[in-house]
């Protein structure tokens, strides 16, 4: 009896099937040279179509990568700038007011706000996210590999970073993660879900 099941699932696994069937498979079979031909056809397309992913992916996670740096660095210039301005003797509140400087950590409100998650490759199928937790108990992270139909709840981190330490479906084969974040308050998500971010996991 034969298997339903033959086709991998994996894309990687995909690809690697289907260059072994054409690389095989001869007019013994009854396969003609038009159907050959359609078949290289549509994996040479399939190739590409997997080669543009993980080059989106790698431009993401470096632009990801820059936008983290570059926030970093401009709040990191702000902050001495401030630290400036309110240690002059003659600062006061109104000025503060004035510039945005006082009591913005009253303003914050989960209801209306997304986790800034980032997250980085550390080989092996292990990742760290990192996120800010501000006023929430923590977040719920969530997870996507690239053959997953539907997000994979991951849990809740309450200390940043959170280590997701699952080993790659494939042993030896990169594969692609897509994460996104959410804010928990009272045992309940409020606010709205981060950017997602996609990390290229290498073996």
């Amino acid at each position: 009896m034969s298997k339903s099941t033959y086709i991998p699932t994996s894309d990687l696994e995909f690809l690697s099937w289907t260059d072994n069937f054409i690389n095989k498979v001869t007019p013994d079979y009854g396969v003609s040279e038009a159907d050959l031909s359609l078949l290289k056809k549509a994996i040479v397309d399939f190739h590409s179509k997997i080669t543009h992913l993980k080059d989106a992916a790698a431009l993401a996670k470096q632009a990801t990568a820059e936008k983290n740096d570059s926030r970093h660095y401009a709040e990191n210039l702000f902050r001495s700038e401030v630290r400036r301005i309110k240690a002059r003797a003659d600062y006061t509140e109104g000025q503060g007011a004035n510039l945005g400087i006082e009591g913005s950590e009253n303003t914050f409100d989960l209801n209306t706000s997304n986790p800034d998650l980032s997250g980085a490759d550390q080989t092996g199928g292990n990742v760290v996210l990192s996120f800010s937790k501000y006023k929430s108990e923590g977040i719920n992270l969530y997870c996507q590999r690239e053959n997953d139909a539907d997000w994979v709840l991951l849990g809740r981190a309450t200390i940043s970073p959170f280590h997701d330490n699952r080993p790659l479906l494939q042993v030896g084969k990169p594969e692609l993660r897509r994460y996104s974040a959410v804010y928990m308050l009272k045992d309940k998500e409020v606010g709205h879900y981060s950017d997602d971010i996609v990390i290229n996991c290498a073996p």
